[in-house]
């Protein structure tokens, strides 16, 4: 699956699927201006920190189209929305980051035509390397799993959060590639269903055995060793590896320990935010409550009481068997292993 970002280079329009309407719908959302993909980011038209981070790249082009409009101040103008694109959600690291290396990459090109020919050509690159990056940690992930084992997964980190193949999803993909048998317990991931809605609409296209659970049902699963492995992404690692990922993540790896099942993360070097010393430090979008109150338009609590809705929680480094990156795997001491793999790697 790596046609659910498309960027029309004719009419510079992206083109996501919206992630809204699946399972049950496959519709395309086209993102014309740089509003436009900010919407779809703050929607959840697309999600997933590495897809966040590919489509911010794509925006950026969007937005040179928008700020050529502005005639001679097109670089004031430019700058106005690159900052507005970047702000769209604070927690997902890859955001910021695609936008950085396209400005890096723009830096002293006076030309706006010329700019529009790097730019182009760079976010094309920025998704092509997201593909081979995944595959690659497919195969370093892979080779963790052992056949016949069930993976356990919290929100969808597979092909639709990526440019294609996925993360944790790329794992499981990578060790099914292997010859392995693989098995996936999907929790429901409250209250935007991400696991329910789209990992199992992904593994169960690919023929991959998949259950989805509730979120709350962990702990009886594991209990009753139902779980071999648990195998997650990542919106944000920091430098002394504590992992910001959806909300309810925290908990799994909690359990994971208790239980004594191997608990890893899978995300690439773009998702390393090595300026960040810990997880206390990562900023915690806090999104409306709509998502909570209702399921679709149904409304599923009482008026007037509120709900928290914080989209990530961070898990700390020491309940984390391994990192599963491009480069290899990582393990602790991670304030030491990410230094000396990831903190090499200029792009991060």
């Amino acid at each position: 699956m790596e046609d659910h970002i498309q960027f029309d280079a004719d009419a510079c329009a992206l083109l996501l699927l919206d992630q809204r309407k699946l399972p049950l719908v496959e519709e395309t959302y086209p993102c014309r201006t740089v509003e436009d993909v900010i919407y779809a980011l703050q929607t959840m038209v697309v999600r997933g920190a590495p897809a966040i981070g590919v489509s911010a790249a794509y925006g950026c082009r969007i937005a040179l189209k928008q700020a050529m409009a502005a005639g001679a101040y097109w670089r004031n103008e430019l700058e106005r929305l690159l900052s507005m694109l970047a702000q769209a959600r604070p927690t997902a690291v890859n955001l910021a980051w695609a936008v950085g290396v396209m400005r890096e990459a723009g830096a002293g090109i006076q030309d706006p035509r010329e700019l529009g020919e790097v730019w182009s050509a760079l976010a094309m690159k920025i998704h092509a390397e997201d593909i081979a990056m995944n595959k690659a940690m497919g195969r370093f992930g892979g080779a963790l799993l052992d056949d016949g084992d069930t993976v356990m997964t919290h929100c969808n980190a597979g092909a639709l959060a990526t440019a294609g193949y996925g993360t944790a999803l790329g794992v499981i993909r990578g060790a099914v590639d292997m010859g392995k048998k693989i098995s996936v317990i999907a929790n429901e991931t409250r209250p935007f269903l991400q696991g329910a809605r789209l990992t199992a609409y992904e593994l169960h296209k690919d023929s991959i055995p998949v259950t989805v659970a509730c979120d709350n049902a962990c702990s009886l699963l594991m209990k009753r060793g139902l779980v071999h492995k648990v195998v997650v992404g990542a919106d944000r690692i920091v430098a002394n590896g504590d992992v910001a990922n959806k909300i309810g993540t925290s908990g799994v790896a909690i359990l994971a320990r208790h239980y004594g099942i191997p608990f890893y993360v899978a995300a690439p070097s773009s998702t390393f935010d090595l300026a960040t010393p810990d997880g206390s430090l990562i900023p915690i979008e806090d999104r409306t409550p709509l998502e909570v109150t209702h399921v679709g338009s149904t409304q599923i609590t009482p008026d007037g009481v509120p709900v928290f809705n914080f989209a990530f929680d961070v898990t700390d480094h020491s309940l984390i068997t391994g990192i599963i990156t491009e480069r290899g795997v990582l393990s602790p001491p991670y304030t030491s292993s990410i230094a000396d793999i990831i903190g090499q790697d200029p792009r991060s």
